[in-house]
């Protein structure tokens, strides 16, 4: 069992960092976001890769798919009316693809993210057995590649989670 002393260094240990998370849209991540932002208010950014065709289609999607769900309801009645104001400060939408080598990010972003990033973690997969195999194929296994690559080029990098 995790004591009390524990759970408060992990949660001391989000202050001020700047985590990138892949697959933000699928339910664990959605936990992960809900609770990082609840339990650590001072959590610097959250990146969310967001498969989308610019920001602001990611913006919508983040709020539809993410912030937008029940899970949140807690974060949104401590923050209140400041709740949009606190999202908005907290969570940067990434548009990208881990299929793609990079995120398929241009060189500027990358550059900008790389040196901003202290966490990764990834949760992007796909876990239905009826998948095709080359999209199975692209984002479970080329997709783990592509975040290792980019996590090379993290300078302030402490930790890649993959699950």
């Amino acid at each position: 069992m995790i004591g009390e002393m524990d759970v408060d260094s992990v949660v001391e240990y989000f202050r001020g960092k700047s985590i990138l998370i892949a697959g933000s849209t699928v339910f664990l991540a959605k936990v992960l976001v809900e609770k990082i932002l609840r339990v650590q208010p001072d959590v610097k950014k959250l990146f969310l890769l967001i498969r989308a065709s610019d920001v602001e289609s990611a913006k919508l999607r983040i709020q539809n798919e993410v912030i937008g769900r029940e899970i949140f309801q807690v974060l949104k009645e401590e923050h209140g009316v400041g709740f949009h104001n606190f999202v908005e400060e907290k969570i940067c939408p990434l548009v990208g693809d881990i299929t793609h080598e990079d995120f398929g990010l241009d060189t500027a972003k990358l550059r900008e993210v790389s040196k901003d990033i202290d966490i990764i973690v990834n949760v992007a997969a796909t876990t239905k057995f009826s998948e095709r195999y080359d999209v199975a194929f692209d984002v479970n296994v080329l997709g783990v590649k592509h975040v290792c690559a980019f996590a090379k080029k993290c300078i302030k990098l402490k930790m890649l989670l993959h699950v």
